[in-house]
């Protein structure tokens, strides 16, 4: 991802820029399968027509899922005016009941032979314990910067409305892809796991380096969709290294989906109630 973190001079300034971002995004787990189509979607545009980088599993459609996505619980940010998707992430929780694949990370089925940490291997720890955050995608119309405000970008929405981005809406674009990872984060803590492992290119470790999130690289370097590495944290080096100006935003988020998490948690009871 190549989005840096909005730079601010001080931290008055950069409270305010976590306070609008908070105020004109929407965080939403996606509890309905219309919602986690709206993910695949947004996945479809950028790894599949954007990037190229995998076939789509629905051309019709235009989806991008895979099997991994029945392990997994998938977030949404909105934003707020418009309504369009901005960006999504998944968290991604291996069983181990389940059968090969899914009894493993997703960055275990491509990189497995990468995964070169003497300690800090999926195989060595406590299972329940860990999780994937993957899938991380921004909308292109939330990263392009445009010369001036009186530009538009055509939105992908079936209704092909022109949309408008506003000087300072656009400002905070740049905290998108640190909220998508700080939303993955809290929800796999919502979920009681502690330990995080992510396959990233390297632009995005030192992004979010610059947040606090200090990963330790656990494999070489290997070519998936570009040059990627497998990087992993936990609880205790997340939460000790997180920058103060980022905690309002990581609060309101955990906040956030929690109430979510509860709504879906019940849904899936009710639902086995009646199957």
């Amino acid at each position: 991802m190549s989005a840096l973190p909005l730079q601010v001079k001080n931290k008055d300034a950069s409270a305010v820029f976590i306070t609008r971002f908070i105020q004109e995004f929407k965080f939403k787990l996606c509890i309905t399968e219309h919602e986690k189509q709206l993910a695949y979607r947004l996945r479809h545009d950028v790894y599949c027509e954007e990037l190229e980088y995998e076939e789509a599993s629905d051309p019709i459609k235009k989806l991008e899922f895979d099997i991994h996505d029945q392990n997994s619980i998938h977030c949404l940010i909105e934003h707020r005016r418009t309504g369009l998707v901005a960006g999504c992430v998944r968290v991604v929780m291996p069983q181990a009941s389940r059968p090969h694949p899914l009894n493993q990370l997703p960055l275990q089925s491509y990189g497995s032979q990468s995964l070169t940490h003497a300690e800090l291997h999926p195989d060595k720890l406590a299972q329940g314990s860990y999780y994937e955050i993957s899938r991380l995608a921004v909308n292109r119309l939330f990263r392009i910067k445009l010369k001036d405000s009186s530009t538009s970008l055509e939105s992908s929405t079936t209704n092909h409305n022109v949309t408008f981005f506003s000087t300072e809406e656009r400002q905070l674009f740049p905290l998108l892809a640190t909220g998508l990872f700080v939303t993955g984060y809290a929800l796999g803590r919502q979920l009681g796991k502690i330990q995080v492992f992510a396959m990233m290119e390297p632009s995005l470790p030192r992004l979010l380096a610059l947040t606090g999130f200090h990963f330790t690289k656990v494999g070489e370097t290997i070519n998936f969709h570009g040059r990627r590495s497998a990087y992993y944290i936990n609880k205790q080096q997340a939460e000790s290294g997180l920058k103060k100006s980022l905690l309002p935003l990581y609060l309101h988020i955990q906040q956030t989906l929690a109430l979510q998490l509860e709504e879906m948690l019940a849904q899936d009871v009710s639902t086995s109630l009646i199957t």
